[in-house]
């Protein structure tokens, strides 16, 4: 059996005041990080600090749709001597592609890519130092095959994925590896969502829709937070450390790809 001990590492998690960030920052807590949690409600953010195994956890907080917001925490991130990094940000409101407007294509590529980049260019010194660094993006399986009425996600999200292979050829040599995981249908807000734009815009009620949804993954379920969460924590580990520039579905095996 591998032991994860993720003891002497410094973590900081984006989005992990709920859902996928929550159980990734609760899960490496367990296995021994100092985790730093990133969000926009403080009073989450509080909750969910209180809740982490361990002891010497802290949480910024941050509105990447505030312009400064990103800014304000440069000395924060700099000085914390991160060695794992995990971006993760809500995906953009769905829709169709072909009518949405350029500001709202933007807004999606400021709170992800722009974001991740400056995170990613704020903590690597530490990474590099240590000759150890674990770049995890929670992206979406829309890289692999985009999704029909998430046209500006499967926009940014593919930026993402290039953007992120890129890197794992640019710092492998420095002992730092860039993955992505790509989340399918998961019990979280996001879902609650999508499952609600589906109803709305075909008319079926919510029930029917879900049922319809699970029957697309071959699990004929939705997926658990903590879920992800364990595989994050693998990545994060010396144990992966020949993974890199991959993105690996957690979907039920949904993803008509191989």
């Amino acid at each position: 059996m591998i032991e994860i001990d993720l003891k002497g590492h410094n973590a900081l998690i984006c989005g992990s005041s709920q859902g996928i960030g929550k159980s990734i920052a609760t899960q490496m807590a367990e296995a021994g990080a100092k985790v730093t949690l990133l969000a926009r409600n403080q009073q989450s953010l509080t909750q969910v600090l209180d809740s982490l195994p361990g002891e010497g956890h802290s949480y910024l907080v941050a509105d990447f749709q505030v312009e400064g917001a990103l800014e304000q925490i440069e000395k924060n991130v700099r000085d914390g001597n991160y060695t794992i990094l995990v971006n993760n940000a809500g995906g953009p409101p769905p829709g169709p592609l072909e009518s949405a407007n350029w500001g709202s294509i933007m807004k999606a590529m400021q709170t992800h890519l722009h974001v991740s980049h400056q995170l990613v260019q704020w903590t690597s010194g530490a990474m590099k130092a240590a000759k150890y660094g674990r770049i995890i993006n929670i992206i979406s399986t829309s890289v692999k095959i985009p999704l029909a009425g998430l046209g500006v996600s499967n926009t940014v999200r593919g930026a993402m994925a290039s953007w992120s292979k890129t890197l794992s050829m640019e710092l492998g040599a420095f002992g730092i590896t860039v993955n992505n995981l790509l989340p399918g249908f998961m019990e979280t807000t996001r879902l609650k969502q999508i499952i609600s734009n589906k109803s709305n815009n075909s008319g079926l009620p919510e029930d029917q829709v879900i049922q319809s949804m699970k029957s697309e993954v071959p699990s004929k379920r939705f997926g658990h937070p903590d879920e992800m969460g364990a595989i994050a924590v693998f990545l994060a580990s010396s144990q992966s450390g020949y993974i890199n520039g991959v993105s690996i579905p957690v979907d039920g095996g949904r993803t008509g790809s191989i």
